[in-house]
């Protein structure tokens, strides 16, 4: 009896244990300027070297599960696990309670001294953001709408929305977006070709305007989990 206790004991331990782990991925975009491949991810109780991938998601990283918040640093505070040694105007943010699994979305502030750059945090629980979907962020003045797979797309300028899954099967599929100006009727097209779906997996898309250009581009990322377990602090 003594050992199905306690066996029961270490089952339940296990689930809240896994309950509360807290995972991400992090995310470079727009990189500018002379912004170093890594950085140090503080969580208020470790900190830890993670890359600034410019090219797609980075490896999962674990993150305390006591964490409210989260500060990047070019070198580790001199006592780890002491708040104080953040440097005055770190980059920080703010990190929910309800949050267990985001994406940090990374980006370049050459004002910042202490590391040029900036970031916010995504929530990308797979109850709320399911394998299969698209997560859209138009960071354009434009209004971008058109056909994507079966689905119909329609962003608002500086704004973001989570797209159903526009196939069903590992498949191709048919993309045309176009895109409207400020003070403008007349739609400018923007994408037209065809992707590649994998219900297995899910997709962050950027609407991005490049410097110097009158034609936004679009960025996309798949963010497909294998086994292989995050990494440890």
């Amino acid at each position: 009896m003594r050992s199905v206790l306690f066996l029961l004991f270490l089952s339940l331990a296990a689930t809240a244990a896994e309950k509360s782990a807290r995972t991400c991925r992090i995310l470079f975009i727009a990189a500018a300027g002379d912004v170093p491949a890594t950085l140090h991810l503080f969580d208020g109780k470790t900190a830890q070297e993670v890359e600034l991938t410019r090219m797609g998601f980075s490896p999962i990283y674990k993150i305390s599960p006591e964490a409210v918040g989260l500060a990047l640093l070019s070198t580790p505070p001199p006592a780890t696990g002491a708040a104080s040694g953040i440097p005055e105007g770190a980059p920080t943010v703010r990190l929910a309670e309800s949050i267990h699994d985001f994406y940090l979305i990374v980006s370049s502030d050459p004002s910042n001294q202490v590391a040029p750059v900036k970031m916010q945090v995504i929530d990308a629980d797979v109850a709320n953001f399911k394998h299969g979907q698209m997560l859209w962020f138009n960071l354009t003045k434009n209004k971008v709408g058109g056909i994507v797979g079966t689905r119909k797309l329609v962003i608002e300028p500086n704004a973001r929305l989570i797209l159903d899954a526009p196939a069903s099967g590992l498949e191709e599929y048919h993309v045309n977006i176009h895109f409207v100006e400020p003070g403008k009727e007349r739609a400018e097209p923007l994408c037209e070709t065809n992707w590649f779906h994998d219900p297995r997996s899910r997709s962050v898309l950027f609407i991005m305007q490049p410097e110097g250009s009158m034609i936004p581009r679009i960025q996309g990322f798949p963010d497909f989990r294998s086994a292989v377990p995050a990494k440890s602090k």
